[in-house]
């Protein structure tokens, strides 16, 4: 009798087993998720807070001074809480050294080149503010700061912004909040004004 229920329970295993198999699906790793971003509605303010320039920046954004550079009245970040990331602006007064302030800006961008899939620049013009400049955009999986750019009346004033995430950047996952923080520095420089 117990040979028998050995038996039984031996044959009721393999039916079990070869039920739970089925040979034909394939089995892959499921590729790697990311948690879904919740992007806010647009709307902008005036920062009017500083003494040589001012521009509109996201409702969503926070201006603070600098923490590195007290001393620099002008020198602010437009933090992103949300996207851990910000946008810092640096202002330089002008004495016949815009070439000296134009050659650090070629150093930095030149910095991030090796992690850089590609770089597209753009010019900045506008007349009625006296608003020149560059606004430079790398791709790439690795580049620290996807976005510079640098602002001036090419007299008096000199604004370098770059776009900066607090964490080690993986542009690919982050290109849905890079492109939208893109329309948001689009919007601080076609509103910036000198004062």
């Amino acid at each position: 009798m117990k040979n028998k229920v050995s038996i039984l329970l031996a044959a009721l295993a393999l039916v079990c087993l070869a039920a739970s198999c089925d040979r034909q699906k394939n089995y892959l790793p499921k590729p790697r998720g990311y948690f879904r971003i919740d992007l806010p509605e647009k709307s902008y303010t005036m920062v009017d807070t500083l003494e040589k320039y001012r521009f509109e920046c996201p409702k969503y954004a926070l201006v603070t001074p600098d923490p590195y550079s007290p001393d620099e009245k002008n020198w602010v970040n437009v933090e992103m809480p949300q996207f851990k990331g910000s946008i810092h602006l640096t202002h330089k007064p002008l004495n016949g050294n815009l070439g000296e302030y134009l050659e650090d800006v070629h150093t930095m961008v030149t910095k991030h080149l090796q992690k850089a899939n590609g770089v597209r620049d753009s010019l900045i013009s506008n007349d009625e503010h006296k608003v020149y400049g560059l606004f430079i955009e790398m791709d790439g999986k690795g580049v620290a700061t996807p976005m510079q750019f640098y602002l001036t009346d090419s007299t008096k004033n000199f604004v370098r912004g770059a776009l900066y995430f607090n964490f080690k950047p993986d542009n690919d996952s982050m290109q849905p909040v890079i492109n939208f923080i893109r329309q948001d520095i689009d919007h601080l420089i076609n509103t910036f004004e000198w004062k």
